[in-house]
């Protein structure tokens, strides 16, 4: 599988890995990310990985693509690959239905095209880096959400996720053992119920990445582990607080389940 694009790659990765994540019978592959093919010398380097992959493989590499420039397009389509084209798939539906003509250039895809939201994404990141599991307490009220949960249940990518893909202002306070023996939310977050939302996991998967951490401890033992999720849990059904399990559950998936739960609005515009 390649992923190709003249900017980073990330959406021809994220578009690969959505349409292949649809078939529980994919067989087994390798994945190559070329990002930044700008120039008519770097499409016909592409061309020759691709061709070279055939050859190795005896099968059709596919190539999911995301260039904008019609020239590398084209050539990377004279590949022995198949190529899943974004540009290719949509801008002629986009041109018809718009009745207007397509302006191609390479950083028109990835280019900064509302100042402000863009900055507003950069201070929520900084926002959400400074408020990390409880560090600062304080500007609580400047929070768009504040994520609660037990320690290692996924809190801080979540935080990090919301900030940078959404420019959403993401706090995250840990549960200790102390908060939950008094059956009452921490006092740091209290006053901001219609801003919280929690966090949760399997005992098992949570001891296990415990024990990466801290091997053979009782913060890591599957009886510690039990109690803190079902009191955590409990916490959170107790104050009506909203909350995600995120066992088996991608950061992508949360965070975007977090905004639509808590209706917050994202600052999507780069």
């Amino acid at each position: 599988m390649f992923y190709v694009s003249d900017r980073t790659a990330i959406t021809s990765e994220t578009i690969g890995h959505s349409l292949l994540a649809q078939f529980e019978t994919a067989p087994d592959y390798r994945e190559v990310t070329i990002p930044y093919v700008d120039t008519p010398e770097k499409g016909a380097e592409v061309v020759t990985q691709v061709n070279a992959a055939a050859e190795a493989d005896g099968e059709m590499p596919f190539v999911f693509s995301t260039l904008a420039d019609p020239v590398t397009r084209n050539q990377i389509h004279e590949s022995r690959g198949l190529i899943l084209d974004l540009f290719e798939g949509f801008l002629g539906q986009l041109e018809q239905a718009l009745g207007a003509k397509a302006v191609v250039k390479r950083t028109r895809s990835h280019r900064i095209s509302n100042l402000s939201s863009y900055e507003a994404r950069i201070a929520a990141i900084d926002y959400s880096l400074q408020h990390d599991d409880g560090a600062r307490i304080k500007d609580y009220d400047k929070a768009d959400i504040i994520m609660l949960g037990v320690s290692r249940v996924g809190k801080t990518p979540s935080c990090l996720y919301l900030a940078m893909h959404f420019g959403i202002r993401a706090a995250n306070y840990p549960i200790t053992e102390e908060d939950l023996s008094t059956s009452q939310l921490p006092v740091p977050v209290a006053p901001f119920r219609d801003r919280l939302h929690g966090l949760t996991i399997d005992p098992k998967r949570l001891a296990s990445i415990r024990e990466e951490r801290r091997r053979g401890s009782r913060y890591a033992s599957i009886e510690q582990c039990r109690s803190e999720v079902r009191q955590v849990e409990a916490l959170f059904k107790s104050f009506n607080i909203p909350f995600i399990n995120t066992t088996i559950t991608s950061v992508e998936e949360i965070s975007t389940r977090v905004v639509q739960t808590r209706g917050l609005d994202r600052h999507t515009t780069v």
